[in-house]
């Protein structure tokens, strides 16, 4: 996949963007400036590939907008060698993202093609993320605990399985509502029963389809 200096410069610009858009992670904005996000989309609309908005990625499931990915990486607060467990793979992107902020990316895609096409990607871009096809809203509980949790689609609640596999001290980043508009989400596990909800603003987001999500 060619990286041109005409793509450098639309990522410096969609940077830039994202800092007057109120992004305060300078982290997290240079991830972003690192991942080649045309190479996440279908060729036909790579052009549209840094502009600030969701694109489609075909199975009726989206590629998030930029600011989006950017708000939910800088509230999970991601620290080098954490390991995250992704709720959604979906394009790849936001588990690119992950890589590039140091964080060991566990991730899960319940779409047959998109898994497919998605762990080959990720595959030849170098990045080292364990990618697993399956339910996301069960978690992955061989694997847990998990120190970060994001879940890139719409739950109608903070499913069960999730809360427990995530490690005490631990922080879940997850919209939750209707189908339509949801909170975005903080869990912060202080202990073994004890957990913490906060809301940080409306999103919307693609259904989470699952046996803790909602049903397809």
């Amino acid at each position: 996949m060619l990286d041109t200096f005409k793509h450098q410069g639309q990522r410096r610009k969609l940077v830039e963007l994202l800092r007057e858009k109120g992004i305060p992670d300078e982290e997290v904005l240079a991830a972003i400036g690192r991942v080649p996000r045309h190479g996440f989309v279908e060729s036909g609309i790579a052009g549209a590939a840094y502009e600030d908005r969701p694109l489609p990625i075909g199975d009726g499931q989206t590629i998030s907008q930029p600011y989006t990915v950017a708000a939910q990486s800088t509230l999970l607060k991601v620290k080098p060698g954490m390991k995250v467990l992704e709720i959604g793979t979906g394009s790849g992107y936001q588990a690119a993202v992950l890589c590039e902020l140091g964080a060991k990316v566990y991730s899960i895609e319940r779409i047959r093609s998109i898994y497919n096409k998605t762990k080959e990607l990720l595959d030849d871009l170098g990045y080292k993320a364990r990618l697993k096809y399956g339910d996301g809203s069960a978690g992955w509980r061989m694997l847990a605990p998990f120190d970060r949790i994001i879940v890139t689609a719409a739950s109608p609640g903070i499913p069960a399985p999730l809360k427990e596999q995530l490690a005490i001290g631990g922080r879940m980043v997850i919209p939750f509502g209707d189908r339509k508009t949801q909170h975005m989400g903080v869990v912060t596990r202080k202990s073994k029963e004890e957990f913490i909800i906060e809301r940080k603003g409306n999103f919307a987001f693609v259904p989470m389809i699952g046996k803790h999500g909602w049903k397809d």
